[in-house]
């Protein structure tokens, strides 16, 4: 066996590697993305919308497509509110994410009236079935949670008496029920996996009046979280909650939607998306680095030991050898993530509260080092991204390693909702073409003339 995977192997690196001329002579965009990195445009959304750089024209009059790309400083928006202005409405010490789920599928934000009633459906809606809580314990169980994430989600359609409607209202329940039951089922996978080494808290109910924030605290360790800790989680669900329709789980939710799969199907295939390391991961991959500067760093506050550090990194001799430094830069964002900004000073915050500012600092250092370093080196314009502190802050609350990505997945649930209705709206097969590599014609060669 192990020959033939390895002739395979080499067969397919042999014959599936792109010839750059090919590409380059139509114009081929890999990945959907233009030779400066941007992105190629390849739909309209309402939901969410990413800002990093500016395009300008290198001349007056130029054609449009001769441009340069000017770095800016982050936006985000969701629905055309500014992420900002959406945190900063939380500050009279409420919650925001059932809120922030609201304003992606409606496209509005709610009034008191419809915000208490949504977040009254969505907390009646967190209940698992009995069947459903026993397919979990005995058949989606798995260590990698992201694995048992996506088997239990696509099993809820078992328990949906309508799993395949075509009406958007019907859909629509659908998607509020997944935004509500995700955070649970995330939760009794942990502990499922939990019982087996003896640790489990067990499955809890949900309980009635509290937030999705507080009763996923409830629900994974059996006791209420202090108002700033579910209100810290809360701004975490928040902010990953939406990215726009080009990342690639979005952008794979609106792909398998567009076929007119069902919405199981649809939120699973998001969740197998994340599960990648490219993806999803990105906040434990940060974690693990740091763990290994840490462990190589005698001093702290040695700035230059650090960069040689950072050096030793990014030229695959340290940490996992991959050559990056995990959790800065960005597919679009230049100068700076806003959710990254936003969730710095909040994990500084909480970093003086658990008496871990030290190791803080070492973060804020790295981050602004590895920058400069990338930018020297890649001659890259970044900065952190929301995951260089996300990672921190999950940790710093207690909350196990392998559930960091399984909690962008319950956040993220209510863009991909949001999405999914946009594309089943907007009623439109995505089938984009792709260019035979094969220039010539192949003749058939009987099997017993070939060599």
């Amino acid at each position: 066996m192990d020959r033939l995977l390895d002739h395979i192997e080499r067969l397919a690196r042999e014959h599936d590697k792109p010839d750059p001329k090919l590409l380059e002579r139509h114009n081929i965009k890999l990945g959907l993305r233009n030779a400066d990195g941007s992105g190629v445009i390849v739909g309209l959304t309402s939901k969410g919308l990413v800002i990093g750089y500016e395009k300008n024209p290198k001349a007056n009059g130029a054609d449009l497509r001769d441009y340069k790309v000017r770095p800016v400083e982050g936006k985000l928006y969701y629905c055309g509110y500014d992420i900002r202005s959406l945190i900063n409405g939380l500050k009279t010490r409420r919650f925001g994410f059932e809120e922030t789920a609201y304003l992606l599928l409606t496209g509005t934000l709610p009034c008191l009236s419809e915000l208490e009633a949504f977040s009254k459906e969505l907390n009646q809606r967190s209940f698992l079935p009995e069947a459903a809580q026993r397919f979990i314990i005995h058949d989606s169980a798995h260590p990698d949670q992201m694995n048992a994430l996506h088997r239990a989600v696509s099993a809820m359609s078992l328990f949906d008496p309508q799993p395949n409607p075509h009406a958007i209202r019907d859909i629509t329940r659908q998607c509020v029920d997944l935004i509500a039951k995700i955070p649970t089922i995330v939760a009794y996978n942990y502990q499922a996996i939990a019982f087996t080494r003896g640790v489990s808290k067990g499955l809890l109910l949900p309980q009635s009046g509290l937030s999705v924030a507080e009763n996923f605290f409830y629900l994974l360790n059996g006791a209420l979280p202090t108002s700033a800790l579910a209100r810290l989680l809360d701004l975490c669900l928040v902010l990953h909650a939406e990215h726009g329709g080009g990342n690639n789980s979005t952008f794979t939710v609106r792909v398998v939607s567009s076929s007119q799969a069902n919405t199981y199907m649809a939120i699973s295939s998001g969740i197998a998306s994340l599960s990648g390391h490219l993806h999803g991961g990105a906040n434990e991959a940060v974690v693990r680095m740091m763990r290994y500067i840490k462990e190589n760093l005698r001093d702290w506050k040695d700035e230059e030991a650090l960069e040689a550090c950072l050096q030793k990194i990014l030229h695959r001799q340290g940490a996992d050898k991959s050559g990056k430094l995990y959790g800065i830069g960005h597919a679009v964002y230049t100068l700076s993530d806003p959710r990254a900004v936003i969730l710095e000073e909040k994990a500084m915050r909480l970093a003086k509260e658990v008496g871990r500012l030290d190791e803080f600092r070492l973060y804020q250092k790295v981050a602004r080092i590895g920058s400069q370093l990338l930018a020297k080196e890649k001659g890259k314009t970044v900065a952190p991204n929301v995951d260089f502190y996300s990672g921190f802050v999950y940790e710093a609350m207690g909350i196990p390693m392998e559930l960091f990505t399984p909690i962008f997945a319950m956040a993220r649930v209510a863009g991909w909702s949001a999405h999914r209705l946009e594309q089943l709206i907007q009623q439109r097969l995505i089938r984009p073409a792709y260019l035979s590599s094969i220039q010539e014609k192949q003749t058939y060669v009987p099997l017993v003339k070939r060599h």
